[in-house]
């Protein structure tokens, strides 16, 4: 009896390291699937002619109007949207500019930063985003729930991590050469809040009583100043 009592005791910790190891994968991979669900066909590729149907994603062409070229895009081949205030452009490929991606759980994006160009702190709310450093050198950096900021220089080659739902940054710490990011989203549509634009330029705007109080400006001409600076970019 000792010596099957010895046996169970030595087995407890790796069965209840088991069983923990088994919770923490259920909720990792469930958080997974709440960003984007598993299709349930083959594909979807989205019917952008039919949009006045309501769905949680996209509505389907019928796979008899799908060919090979649905599945194939060239949007990242040039820099886009490029913002001359910011010194930078973002050009996307989501399900709306790549209808293939419907339903597969998956955009991605280019980055392109003019020499001190940055992409300002901003969030996305249904993907976790992952960032290839093509050309140049970018500092990037998010910051967490509890006001912790986790930043890194990267130079060509690296990748970098932002975690869902956090306020993120990437800026040419180069101030002669430009810059060139690929990213990529575990969502079809990742979505995007960029944290100034919806302080100061929502609309209706938010209350100048709020915006006050919240940056601790009580001038409204300061107020008025900064709101403009944002709208102009």
């Amino acid at each position: 009896m000792m010596t099957l009592g010895r046996s169970v005791g030595a087995q407890s910790p790796l069965r209840y390291a088991l069983i923990l190891f088994g919770f923490a994968r259920s909720v990792i991979y469930d958080g997974i699937e709440a960003v984007d669900g598993d299709p349930l066909q083959d594909f979807c590729v989205a019917d952008l002619d039919n949009m006045q149907i309501t769905v949680n994603g996209l509505p389907c062409r019928p796979p008899s109007d799908v060919v090979s070229a649905d599945f194939a895009s060239s949007l990242l081949r040039e820099a886009r949207n490029l913002n001359q205030a910011l010194g930078s452009g973002v050009n996307l490929a989501n399900a709306l500019t790549f209808p293939g991606l419907n339903t597969l759980g998956v955009s991605m994006a280019r980055i392109d930063f003019q020499p001190g160009g940055l992409n300002p702190p901003h969030i996305h709310p249904r993907a976790t985003e992952i960032l290839f450093v093509a050309r140049g050198t970018l500092l990037v950096g998010f910051i967490s729930t509890t006001n912790q900021l986790y930043s890194q220089t990267l130079q060509e080659g690296d990748i970098f991590v932002f975690p869902p739902g956090l306020p993120h940054f990437q800026l040419n710490t180069d101030t002669q050469f430009p810059a060139l990011s690929i990213v990529a989203f575990n969502s079809q549509d990742p979505g995007v809040s960029q944290l100034a634009a919806s302080l100061f330029t929502a609309q209706p705007p938010i209350p100048a009583r709020v915006l006050q109080i919240t940056l601790g400006i009580h001038d409204q001409q300061e107020l008025d100043y900064i709101i403009n600076s944002v709208a102009r970019s």
